[in-house]
């Protein structure tokens, strides 16, 4: 799987502010950031919720072996 290096994203960077121009960049990157603020925190709620699913199967099958050893 390639990886993106530093050169890569300073070509990139260039790139954006030729095609946006300098005023528009900054509000770009300000939208961009936005949207991968956004993007994680419903990756996190997302784990979170797994995981919570996760303990509430972990406690229902022990109440289950507690129950089948009496």
């Amino acid at each position: 799987m390639p990886t993106i290096g530093w050169f890569e994203i300073l070509i990139v960077v260039a790139i954006a502010i030729i095609v946006l121009g300098p005023k528009d960049f900054p509000v770009m990157l300000k939208k961009v950031g936005s949207w991968i603020g956004t993007a994680k925190k419903y990756i996190n709620n997302i784990q979170n919720e797994v995981s919570n699913i996760d303990i509430e199967d972990n406690q229902v099958e022990k109440k289950e072996d507690k129950k089948d050893e009496s």
